[in-house]
């Protein structure tokens, strides 16, 4: 992809660094706020067909199982719950994206700017992959038993004849909910930043228009 005076043709004057910094800065800042938006909304996650996050395997074999007992509303509701999870970790994310913006360097600025059109999620994946699900695996955690869906896990495991592994089960139950959150999250993040650098409709400050015009 061109940006304008990183390469191109057609006579553009160079962009100075903070042009560049600042241009990227607010495609970045644009398109996190965007999906974080979007996905930290009542069911954000839940109703979207690429962020919505199933239960793990060995519990949607349990959940057909208990359909022949009439159990496998629990699991359903822990389902629920666990997309409650991810939307409502979303602020915590937009932070975090925030932050992580500020902390680019003109050189980070340049090679996300002159590489593929998912350059800077790919940044933003090698650098806040653990940071975010340090972060989210607490708030997802909290959800999950705030609102009950470890006492419904418990009950549906109990159903299925296997409560010995309950606490287990919670605990890849929340890494599971953590890793599919992050897998929509960075998914919507790369679709929103082509579309800054395709789409003109979508640069929506001026600085964009300049770096991406």
């Amino acid at each position: 992809m061109w940006v304008k005076g990183l390469g191109g043709g057609g006579g553009s004057s160079a962009l100075s660094n903070a042009e560049i910094g600042g241009g990227l800065r607010d495609a970045l800042r644009v398109g996190t706020e965007t999906v974080t938006g979007n996905l930290g909304s009542t069911n954000g996650f839940f109703n979207d067909p690429v962020a919505h996050i199933p239960l793990p395997g060995w519990m949607n074999t349990a959940k057909k199982v208990m359909r022949f007992t009439g159990g496998s509303g629990l699991l359903d509701e822990v389902e629920l719950r666990m997309n409650r999870a991810a939307e409502g970790s979303m602020d915590e994310a937009k932070q975090m994206f925030g932050d992580a913006i500020e902390q680019m360097t003109i050189d980070d600025a340049r090679g996300i700017l002159t590489g593929p059109d998912d350059s800077a999620t790919r940044y933003f994946e090698s650098k806040m992959t653990n940071p975010l699900s340090a972060k989210m695996r607490p708030i997802v955690e909290r959800e999950l038993s705030d609102t009950d869906a470890f006492a419904a896990y418990d009950r549906a495991a109990a159903s299925a004849g296997g409560a010995a592994l309950a606490p287990e089960g919670k605990n890849l139950m929340v890494d599971h909910a953590v890793e599919k959150a992050l897998k929509g999250l960075f998914h919507y993040i790369a679709k929103e930043e082509a579309a800054i650098r395709n789409n003109p409709a979508k640069r929506v400050t001026p600085l964009l228009q300049k770096v991406f015009g």
